[in-house]
């Protein structure tokens, strides 16, 4: 059979009922993390504004704000529904930007660097925050089989918009200064609250094609650290996560250590953290556009899981034998490339095969919480490994490749335990056209064992 021309690659297979979902969603992420990566290269500038010794103490700053945060919005997820909650997280950081514009605009110079740690710690609570809201919403709109199918594409335009946001700092960085950057981020933030309240009308008039729930889903403000520290498959999620920032810390200290040592200023650093990110997306938009949603239905979601570990493996091992800048931005756009065109959807996979409260509770506390955890040990380390004891970027970078053959193994039993509670998805779950087809629409049976499971949910939980 010949394949279809290069075009209709772009696009999954949209059954009835899922157009208008999917385009508000695509939009939706758009606009996120387009706003997002506006304000990205601000916070990488900002965070070594007196060089990299305080990023530890940062990172650990980001850690304390997310153990706060998380009962908060555990608390909202309990008492309001998705369509309220959802907009409301987005408006409340929207004036959070706004604060920190007049803060940096109208305060006096002096106080300019603690303002920028503030905001460092902020834009990382906010990143993770926002985008964990974004893809509990997708879990809870779209069904397994239809995040199987839809979730590279949503995911494409993130990184559309990321890519978009990235070449509009770079232009506009020799126009406006580095604080007006935060008005445009505002504005395309406020765009994305648009679309999700398109995508509730959208689920609401869909005819069953989408999932319907939309109240509050109820539970105590701790349900998200319990659930997880009860499930056996939520807990191999966190270590992956734990495992991914072990890894990822490593490079972004690293990097932040080579930037340092130039002899460019905020705007420069600004800019070329800004094309870095050019880069990342660019490299990221050609894989979700031409793979992510075939390496799902060809692979299975535990080797395609093991598809970034092993990215990290190969990254290390060349990156130890040539420890440059240069080998280090190359490093940084494969290995990010890798986390979010592939990674990202297929860990997003995993959360809708769990129980309504776990996608939202445990979900954002996973990604929250255990991840910014994941960045305080390995960055106190690396400074006292690096600048404390003298270790050299070779030996960090070889000493990192067990972590990433356990990564791999991890990521194998994700991919074994997601087929057996996806046979545990009550059948009104998955739709039937969907039901012998593979996550491109492609006509693929999975093998019996993942549809053979009938017992209950992990930890004696049901649906």
């Amino acid at each position: 059979m010949t394949s279809p021309p290069f075009p209709r690659r772009l696009f999954p297979r949209i059954e009835p009922g899922e157009g208008r979902a999917l385009a508000w969603s695509f939009a939706c992420f758009f606009f996120l993390l387009a706003g997002y990566y506006v304000l990205r290269p601000v916070r990488e500038t900002m965070g070594i504004s007196r060089g990299t010794g305080n990023l530890p103490w940062l990172f650990l700053a980001v850690f304390v704000g997310m153990l706060v945060a998380v009962p908060v919005y555990s608390t909202l997820v309990s008492r309001f529904s998705r369509r309220t909650f959802v907009p409301v997280v987005y408006h409340f950081f929207a004036l959070n930007l706004l604060g920190f514009y007049g803060a940096l605009r109208f305060l006096p110079q002096e106080y300019r660097v603690e303002i920028g740690y503030a905001y460092y710690v902020w834009l990382s609570v906010f990143n993770l925050f926002v985008v964990s809201v974004f893809w509990s919403f997708m879990a809870d709109l779209f069904r397994e089989r239809q995040g199987a199918r839809l979730f590279g594409f949503i995911s494409a335009g993130g990184t559309l918009g990321a890519l978009c946001g990235s070449l509009l700092t770079t232009q506009v960085i020799r126009i406006i200064s580095t604080v007006d950057l935060f008005l445009v981020a505002i504005l395309l933030l406020e765009a994305s609250v648009v679309c999700v309240y398109g995508m509730g009308r959208a689920g609401r008039s869909s005819a069953g094609a989408l999932r319907a729930a939309e109240g509050p889903t109820g539970g105590g403000i701790w349900a998200g650290f319990t659930a997880t520290f009860r499930s056996p498959f939520l807990l191999g999620i966190s270590g992956y996560m734990i495992l991914g920032s072990l890894c990822g810390t490593f490079v972004y200290m690293t990097q932040a250590s080579l930037i340092e040592q130039s002899t460019l200023d905020e705007d420069r650093r600004t800019e070329l953290f800004a094309w870095i990110n050019v880069a990342v997306q660019a490299l990221t938009l050609l894989v979700q556009a031409c793979a992510t949603h075939r390496l799902i239905a060809r692979l299975g979601v535990g080797l395609t899981l093991s598809i970034l570990p092993l990215v990290f493996l190969l990254c290390f091992s060349a990156f130890g034998m040539v420890p440059v800048l240069g080998a280090l931005i190359a490093f940084q756009a494969v290995s990010r490339a890798a986390r979010y065109s592939v990674a990202k959807p297929t860990k997003e996979l995993l959360f809708t095969v769990v129980t309504r409260e776990e996608k939202y509770k445990a979900k954002s506390f996973i990604d929250t919480v255990v991840r910014r955890g994941g960045d305080v040990g390995p960055s106190f380390a690396f400074e006292g490994l690096y600048a404390g004891l003298g270790w050299s970027l070779t030996i960090l970078s070889f000493a990192s490749v067990p972590l990433c053959v356990l990564w791999i193994a991890l990521a194998h039993f994700l991919g074994r335990r997601h087929g057996e509670l996806r046979g545990s998805v009550p059948p009104g779950e998955a739709i039937g056209a969907d039901r012998d087809r593979g996550p491109a629409g492609l006509a693929c049976r999975f093998p019996s064992h993942t549809t053979g499971h009938t017992g209950p949910y992990h930890g004696g939980s049901k649906s």
